[in-house]
């Protein structure tokens, strides 16, 4: 199925825009430079938005000083963060106030707090369960309290499972990566609360009250596949880590259904894909054909068109009629 097209902007038709942090509004310390303009349009034309951030080391309150620094308007009450999912998923199965080891920041200590939970910090005070959050200052001696916890029969959940995060030097490990560590030692695969699981998405339709959402990210694993299970619209944004050749191979699973450079795309509309017999694809100025295992693409216009034809035509063809090596040279031709 190619990607939707929308006659009107998508903020008329979604009530909330679910806004990923990073890649989307910002990377590391700067800000995406469509975002602050385009997240006050959409607000003006009536859409709730939220940011929702996988990352757990930060209170929602930090959060919004963060938005607020790089100009965009946000107060606590408009960001959820998976650790707000994870402690409501730990505290839906734990006793009232039972010991919960937390391995992780100050925002994952101040969500189980908040939840009525008792956040520690050491395997001999008997902890109900372990919960891991991305960290900065994350060591191994916490790592290895946690990874007696679960040995012991705590409940193992982590508050994402992203393997890496975008920063201002590239592409490094997130807390994905890090929790393998405790699940390697013990045995014991996590529970896992953000993105793409349902916890975090439940979360920001209970803060919303949403009927008709969008979900907007930059991860295909996690924003748009968490989207997809959860049958709520979604955008791929191209400013964070998600490349043009990932994209075209992405399983049904992982597909978006709209495609924009930056976060401004929830204010604009979006042109339609037709998709023929043959298995070529239109969009604007743009052709995308299937031609023996390659995608062949022909025309001009924006770049962003001929990168959505490519979608008709790939997420058309049969499995083995294109890859995301078969597309090289057209990727190359729009510049990728």
């Amino acid at each position: 199925m190619p990607l939707l097209s929308a006659t009107r902007p998508l903020n008329a038709s979604h009530d909330a825009a679910f806004l990923d942090l990073d890649g989307v509004v910002y990377i590391g310390s700067r800000a995406i430079p469509a975002a602050p303009e385009a997240i006050e349009k959409a607000r003006s034309a009536g859409t709730r938005v939220v940011f929702v951030t996988n990352n757990a080391a930060r209170t929602p309150a930090a959060i919004a000083e963060r938005l607020r620094a790089l100009d965009v308007s946000a107060d606590p009450e408009a960001v959820v963060t998976s650790a707000e999912a994870a402690a409501r998923l730990v505290a839906s199965r734990v006793p009232a106030g039972s010991p919960v080891l937390v391995v992780g920041d100050t925002g994952l200590r101040r969500a189980m707090h908040e939840c009525g939970l008792r956040p520690v910090s050491l395997a001999s005070e008997q902890p109900t369960a372990v919960v891991q959050g991305y960290s900065p200052h994350l060591g191994y001696d916490l790592m290895a309290e946690g990874g007696l916890a679960v040995s012991r029969g705590a409940l193992f959940v982590v508050s994402n499972n992203d393997a890496t995060t975008p920063m201002d030097r590239g592409i490094v490990p997130a807390n994905g990566s890090v929790a393998r560590v405790i699940a390697s030692a013990t045995g014991q695969e996590p529970i896992v609360a953000g993105k793409p699981m349902r916890p975090l998405h439940d979360e920001c339709v209970q803060r919303t009250g949403a009927q008709a959402p969008l979900v907007v990210g930059d991860r295909l694993d996690t924003d748009i596949e968490g989207a997809n299970s959860h049958g709520t619209a979604s955008m791929l944004v191209l400013s964070g880590v998600t490349t043009p050749a990932a994209l075209l191979a992405a399983p049904p699973g992982h597909r978006p259904n709209y495609l924009a450079w930056d976060v401004g795309g929830i204010n604009l509309p979006h042109p339609q894909i037709r998709v023929g017999s043959a298995g070529a694809a239109h969009c604007g100025g743009w052709t995308a054909t299937p031609h023996e295992g390659q995608l062949r693409l022909t025309g001009d216009g924006d770049r962003l068109d001929g990168l959505r034809a490519l979608c008709g035509a790939a997420w058309s063809a049969p499995p083995e009629a294109g890859t995301d090596l078969a597309a090289h040279d057209a990727l190359a031709y729009l510049g990728w």
